[in-house]
């Protein structure tokens, strides 16, 4: 078979088949970039639409104690209730605009969730939310905000919110400084802020009253790899390799056919047809 392999026709054959094989492995890739592109653009379409929508009283998306829904990541929620600044934690190791820093986590008492308090009747009492009131920046030493404690104050009395909901994180077990944590998990914040709480929590968009300016607002989280790929051109992209393989395949099963061809001709015995 090897011998068959180099034969001049067999090397012009495989000439052409791999670039045959190269042009669909390099249109294969074309339609992945145009996988993403379309997959970023139909991500950007809905979370445009999302913004024009404007936001929905949290009561009406979410309640208090309640699995929190994959479909809520980034959609817009308003909410009323007052802070305890006792309970505000910083969230360490997070970075913002390629600086890390802190995520500043803030405890608030809801007072009007827009069900006239429906969805806390049957709970012991008004829910807490874990409110992420921005990002600030780590002083050099890196183990504190870089940010006075009246900066970091949260805003008093009654404070309505406009942001973007987000699902709660796992439980984080790293050792940290009083007053940090390194996760933002409800189950975990339970255990220090008491209940009824939610499954989630609120990413600030607006304030009023409002907060300090030194406080950096967060862009709209989205699911991780949640928007992925447009599976139209994906499937296009899978074709074109799979076209690119068959042509290299073909010209194996050519040399294998020549050279089983070869050796059927070599064992024919010439004076067969004299016995």
């Amino acid at each position: 078979m090897l011998t068959v392999a180099r034969r001049p026709r067999m090397i012009v054959l495989l000439l052409i088949f791999l670039a045959a094989a190269a042009v669909c492995a390099r249109l294969g890739v074309w339609q992945l970039d145009r996988a993403q592109e379309r997959g970023e653009l139909a991500a950007a379409h809905a979370a445009a639409e999302l913004a024009s929508q404007g936001p929905e009283s949290l009561g009406s998306m979410l309640e208090p104690q309640t699995t929190f829904p994959g479909d809520l990541v980034g959609r817009q929620a308003w909410v009323e209730g007052e802070y305890d600044p006792a309970g505000q934690q910083l969230v360490a190791g997070r970075a913002h605009d390629g600086q890390e820093g802190f995520l500043v986590l803030t405890p608030m008492r809801v007072s009007d969730d827009g069900t006239g308090g429906a969805s806390w009747a049957d709970l012991s009492g008004a829910p807490i939310l874990p409110v992420v009131r921005g990002w600030v920046p780590a002083d050099p030493s890196g183990q504190s905000a870089a940010l006075t404690a009246e900066q970091l104050a949260p805003p008093q009395g009654t404070v309505r919110l406009t942001g973007y909901l987000q699902a709660s994180e796992a439980k984080g077990y790293a050792k940290l400084p009083e007053g940090q944590t390194d996760s933002i998990s409800s189950a975990a914040l339970a255990n220090v802020w008491g209940g009824p709480i939610y499954a989630g929590y609120l990413v600030v968009v607006s304030s009023a009253p409002g907060q300090d300016v030194a406080l950096a607002l967060l862009d709209r989280p989205s699911i991780e790899g949640g928007d992925g790929l447009n599976l139209q051109n994906l499937f296009y992209a899978l074709q074109w390799w799979i076209f690119g393989a068959f042509a290299v395949a073909l010209w194996l099963r050519t040399v294998r056919d020549e050279a089983r061809g070869s050796d059927e001709t070599v064992d024919v015995n010439p004076f067969a047809a004299l016995d």
